[in-house]
């Protein structure tokens, strides 16, 4: 007999339940979140126990990677395809338990790729100097609006951030030369963290064959092959190159059905940070590929601009699967043919 287990996710608890082959409940329990609790609660089950599926949550790592170092089998849940039965007039933490464990007897529940833990730190510290980058671009676009409204003098981002040359105006008014001050230290503070992490990953990174590859992309620089081949982890996981341009958030989310749409299926299913890569990718391409730049003005002649940069955006992406795949230099006459 095997033995299934659905694990329902919170931030301070969770719902264990243990199924068997004819769905009856073996053990179902509220545990804190704990992991030698829990690894206590499915040690009697360990032998018959086929796989543990945990759902997909913020806080999903400290969990999935202690059942997996005890040695578990388990599942990362994907919640945005888990479908709850429609009649439902009532649902709980227990159901939910037991539904992820049921799709997993049935052989039908959705999965997410886990990233392994000892490349996950790298990736992570990717991300958090692109929330740092975000910050910064808030707070220069703050400085700039304050001083232009009260000076009528636009100054550019790279004069705030301190590399430009044109002089700063003069600013009269005591309280708004304190904030504009305020303001350039925590940019000043943020781009040495900035540049601290950039060289950091760049050093580990840099030394992949998938970061050379991927600088070959026309409009892929050290940043953006940087960010693309850390939210890529291993391009083996992808079937293809349509699922991999679908998790890039690169292709239409519409619905159709006779030629006519329908509506719109989930648009942020996939990786939002690998989206923004390929957009700036398409972005510097315009500018620096004249293969890329007719394919935009051609798509713009058809359509909304932004849509015309999203389609360059696909074509790239697409590129960058085989690129990844074959270990192969870009080659710009193969994808604008």
């Amino acid at each position: 007999m095997g033995l299934y287990c659905g694990i329902d996710l919170h931030s301070n608890n969770h719902m264990l339940m243990v199924i068997d082959d004819a769905d009856r409940r073996v053990y179902e329990r509220r545990l804190p979140n704990d992991l030698a609790i829990t690894k206590a609660a499915l040690e009697p089950y360990r032998a018959e126990l086929v796989a543990v599926a945990v759902e997909s949550t913020f806080n999903w790592y400290w969990l999935v990677d202690g059942l997996m170092e005890a040695g578990y089998a388990v599942r990362l849940v994907n919640t945005a395809a888990v479908r709850q039965y429609e009649g439902l007039k009532h649902s709980d933490d227990e159901h939910d338990a037991f539904w992820l464990a049921h799709l997993m007897r049935l052989g039908i529940l959705p999965t997410g790729y886990i990233y392994p833990k000892g490349e996950r730190g790298l990736r992570d510290l990717a991300r958090q100097r692109m929330r740092l980058v975000q910050h910064r671009s808030s707070l220069i676009t703050s400085v700039q609006n304050q001083v232009w409204r009260s000076t009528a003098v636009r100054l550019r981002s790279e004069t705030i951030k301190g590399q430009g040359k044109h002089p700063w105006p003069q600013i009269s008014d005591p309280d708004l030369a304190v904030s504009v001050k305020a303001g350039r230290a925590a940019i000043d503070t943020l781009t040495v963290q900035i540049e601290r992490l950039e060289k950091l990953i760049l050093k580990r990174v840099g030394a992949s064959t998938q970061f050379r590859m991927l600088k070959t992309v026309s409009g892929i620089g050290p940043i953006l092959a940087m960010t693309i081949a850390l939210e890529v982890g291993e391009i083996g996981r992808f079937a293809g190159v349509g699922e991999f341009a679908s998790y890039c958030r690169c292709v239409d989310s519409k619905r159709l059905s006779n030629g006519k749409k329908k509506g719109e299926a989930n648009r942020k299913c996939g990786n939002r940070y690998l989206a923004w890569a390929f957009m700036e990718a398409a972005h510097f391409a315009i500018r620096n590929l004249p293969a890329a730049k007719r394919f935009y003005e051609r798509k713009r002649r058809q359509r909304h601009a932004m849509l015309a940069v999203k389609a360059l955006a696909h074509k790239l992406a697409r590129a960058c699967f085989y690129v990844l795949r074959a270990q192969v230099p870009f080659a710009p006459e193969r994808l604008f043919m």
